[in-house]
């Protein structure tokens, strides 16, 4: 007896110290000290906290057409900032070396919320019209992202959110009132090649269907020779996209050999326009990119 006592009072306390992250699908169950999947959060003290909070890896001024969004203030610019961490695996990541990396493994410099908006309002010169949180997956530290884009908002400007659409409601919740456009990452249409990934495509379009109807949303497609290239797959997502709204911008974008994906050539430029093509007869804006 004393001895199945025991054994309860260790099963107890290993429930304890593990925490489960509410960010994502992942909802990852984690010891005390241990980081998630996306690396950018972690179980501190019995909390899920975010461990990039206001540690930047990247910062720049863009033209918006680079984020990429073509219908939303066209010809300005935008203040760009970026940190560490992603809770998908894409093996063509072109950013790899900061969304595939943890705090332990970056370059970043520390910056306030009041700070980051401060810089941005000081860039209204330049042609600035907000903060765009993009280059590695902002929403794995969305707490940085909704402290700094009240700020934003109260100095007049925007805020852009570059995201691969992987989060659960309450995310959502928190940072849609906050948000005026999102360039969201449709990545193919199958939910095998989203298991590839790390992800679920009905997540997505989930995602994708909530943010359209409180913010301007676009979406990128990079088009990965042998994964999601075929016209088939292309008319099944822009007949659904067309569902949601025909006047969803859609950009159709030539892959690279990156990261772990070097094992091909990069995409047919005219396979891209070829399902441009296919994309444009459901869709009123289709775009082609990195060609």
């Amino acid at each position: 007896m004393n001895m199945l006592r025991t054994e309860i009072g260790n099963s107890e306390r290993n429930r304890e110290v593990h925490a489960v992250c509410p960010v994502c699908p992942h909802q990852c169950s984690l010891p005390e000290g241990q980081y998630g999947r996306c690396r950018a959060r972690k179980n501190e003290k019995g909390r899920i906290v975010s461990a990039s909070y206001g540690k930047i890896t990247s910062l720049m001024l863009d033209p918006i057409e680079k984020k990429p969004l073509r219908h939303f203030y066209p010809g300005r610019n935008i203040l760009s900032v970026g940190s560490f961490g992603c809770n998908l695996s894409c093996p063509f990541c072109q950013n790899h070396e900061i969304s595939m990396a943890g705090e332990q493994q970056s370059d970043y410099r520390e910056i306030t919320p009041q700070e980051l908006a401060d810089l941005a309002d000081g860039y209204r010169k330049y042609g600035n019209i907000g903060i765009a949180f993009t280059y590695n997956e902002p929403l794995v530290g969305y707490e940085f992202v909704r402290d700094t884009a009240e700020l934003v908002h109260r100095y007049g400007m925007k805020n852009v959110l570059v995201t691969n659409g992987f989060a659960e409601d309450s995310v959502l919740d928190e940072l849609l009132p906050l948000i005026d456009a999102m360039n969201i990452d449709l990545k193919g249409f199958t939910e095998s090649y989203y298991r590839i990934l790390g992800g679920k495509l009905e997540t997505v379009k989930h995602f994708i269907i909530r943010a359209s109807k409180t913010c301007h949303v676009e979406l990128t497609t990079l088009i990965v020779p042998g994964e999601n290239d075929s016209e088939e797959e292309m008319e099944a997502e822009a007949k659904w996209i067309a569902s949601v709204s025909p006047e969803i911008p859609l950009h159709v974008t030539r892959f690279f050999p990156r990261y772990h994906m070097t094992d091909r050539d990069a995409t047919e430029v005219s396979r891209v326009y070829r399902l441009r093509d296919v994309a444009g007869r459901y869709l009123r804006h289709v775009y082609t990119g990195n060609c």
